[in-house]
């Protein structure tokens, strides 16, 4: 096993407890009688021009989420939320978006392969959705032989996710956005891209813990 081995578990393991957040009763219902469960977003890296970095930390500060009820219907005025982080992200309320608590850093070197990073997870209505879209406030990269490197986002817009998922009742919804530099011809600079083929929804069941007999969780995933 090599030293860069080593490193890399050990910043995944700390990852991990930094921002894992309790699932015990993150789902069922929020407090009104409407059926909730829980969304965890999750960031990772696939292969593009990653190998020419030293490090490449995204911060992302939100995310909006598109429903498939505003797609149905853009001007539907039944989609609003309760949730005091959720603003309406344009005027027909096609998608809603969610500042996170914190500014959330991913080093994107550090997520290759199976890796992947929690940067959210809260409770939400049950219901459908189309995309996620990820709001980054800037990259901070260095290449391997250690000078800066600039790494944009095209158009200065969100990272977008064309994957469907659901919100189920006493659920997990793991939704993975899967994203990479990419040079962008001569310039020197690199464009930020979602990788389709990359993103994935899991879904794992949960039980209260007054019911639970040792063999309460499912799970399945798509991809």
């Amino acid at each position: 096993m090599t030293d860069s081995t080593l490193d890399r578990r050990t910043y995944l393991a700390g990852v991990a407890a930094a921002g894992a957040v309790g699932l015990a009763g993150c789902s069922g219902s929020d407090g009104s009688g409407t059926e909730t469960g829980t969304l965890a977003t999750n960031v990772t890296d696939q292969p593009g021009d990653i190998a020419d970095f030293e490090s490449c930390v995204v911060t992302i500060v939100g995310m909006w989420l598109g429903t498939e009820e505003a797609e149905a219907d853009s001007d539907a005025e039944d989609n609003e939320t309760d949730d005091p982080d959720a603003e309406e992200a344009n005027g027909d309320g096609s998608r809603e978006y969610y500042e996170y608590d914190e500014p959330q850093e991913a080093d994107l070197v550090q997520l290759q392969g199976e890796s992947t990073q929690l940067v959210d997870e809260r409770e939400l209505d049950v219901g459908a959705y189309e995309y996620v879209q990820l709001d980054t406030d800037g990259i901070d990269a260095t290449l391997d032989g250690g000078e800066s490197a600039t790494v944009e986002v095209p158009g200065e817009a969100p990272l977008t996710f064309n994957a469907a998922f659901e919100i189920r009742a006493d659920t997990v919804t793991s939704f993975t956005a899967d994203f990479t530099p990419v040079k962008r011809g001569q310039s020197g600079g690199y464009i930020l891209q979602p990788v389709a083929q990359g993103i994935a929804v899991e879904y794992e069941t949960t039980v209260d813990e007054e019911a639970d007999t040792g063999d309460n969780e499912s799970s399945d995933s798509e991809q």
